[in-house]
């Protein structure tokens, strides 16, 4: 049922996965009573609501345009089950913005592969990237994924490794324009968060140690197929895959070196599990144990989050 119904990019997915969005993110607020304490707040709970609808939106973007996966929108869908499974996320307003300023970055890095404009495109990538360090620092080891860009793509130019460092002097002019003539408080937050932690003792619930072993589970599952994939894929599109594979290794990094962790910060991975799942799914031929898997993630993820409520 469900796999059929999003095997295709129809109108009507796009406004089911937005309902479910909205109808999902306002369930969790409710249980986060401070949105409710100022206008000011209420617009907050308002603009991280339109950020996750664009994540989601920019999920699907980047699969369509770069041809990632065929006319479907499943990694949208798993993008919103993931947000399900760690509604945690839906509250914490630097990981969605640091995760929204990534996904622009990937877009820019995926699409080098066309070679048009390609400085342009390091250099939007690069700013992104150092501009989701400002809302999660450790948001910087993303920069990787254009070092790799360039070497699949741009290596032979000498300029393109300059701009890079181009956009970090950038994105520092304006960030220190911003901190020490808005809140200097700002600053002391960044630096605050240029620290390493491996302690993954912080669960507040039994349900989220569930939640984070079932996304283990499902990225074991998806990963592995797609690892196997990659070499089969067009020529043409190997690299965008790879890329993606990438971001999903950085994301797990970034995870894994931040300090004061939660599973908010498991967003990093989303995307690019998203569309390794997508591939999953599409490359399934046998129709019921695709629509078991789909409904399987799917029921659990809306009981984990019933439990976490």
């Amino acid at each position: 049922m469900l796999a059929s119904v999003f095997n295709k990019s129809r109108p009507i997915n796009y406004v089911i996965i937005g309902v479910a969005l909205v109808l999902f993110y306002f369930l969790y607020l409710f249980k986060e009573n401070f949105w409710t304490e100022s206008i000011l707040s209420i617009f907050q709970g308002i603009g991280l609501l339109l950020l996750l609808i664009g994540s989601l939106f920019l999920t699907n973007f980047v699969t369509h345009k770069n041809r990632l996966n065929k006319d479907n929108t499943y990694a949208m869908f798993l993008f919103l089950v993931f947000l399900i499974l760690f509604p945690t996320i839906m509250v914490n307003t630097n990981i969605i913005i640091s995760n929204f300023f990534l996904l622009l970055a990937l877009r820019r890095l995926i699409s080098l592969q066309s070679l048009i404009t390609p400085k342009e495109k390091i250099f939007d990538a690069s700013f992104w990237i150092f501009a989701a360090a400002i809302f999660h620092f450790w948001s910087i080891i993303y920069i990787v994924l254009v070092f790799i860009s360039i070497i699949f793509h741009v290596s032979r130019d000498y300029r393109n490794w300059i701009i890079p460092f181009i956009a970090f002097f950038a994105v520092a002019v304006l960030y220190f324009m911003a901190a020490f003539i808005i809140d200097e408080g700002f600053f002391s937050h960044v630096m605050g968060e240029i620290s390493i932690s491996l302690d993954f003792t912080y669960f507040e619930n039994v349900y989220q140690n569930i939640a984070i072993a079932f996304f283990a589970s499902v990225t074991v599952l998806f990963l592995f197929p797609y690892l196997a994939s990659i070499s089969s894929k067009p020529i043409n599109l190997q690299v965008s895959h790879k890329k993606v594979l990438f971001s999903f290794l950085i994301g797990v990094g970034i995870y894994v070196l931040s300090d004061f962790k939660n599973n908010s910060f498991l967003a990093f991975t989303f995307a690019p599990l998203a569309i390794m799942g997508a591939n999953y799914l599409e490359n399934q031929k046998n129709y019921w144990v695709k629509e078991t898997v789909l409904a399987v993630i799917v029921v659990i993820a809306i009981i984990l989050f019933i439990m976490q409520l």
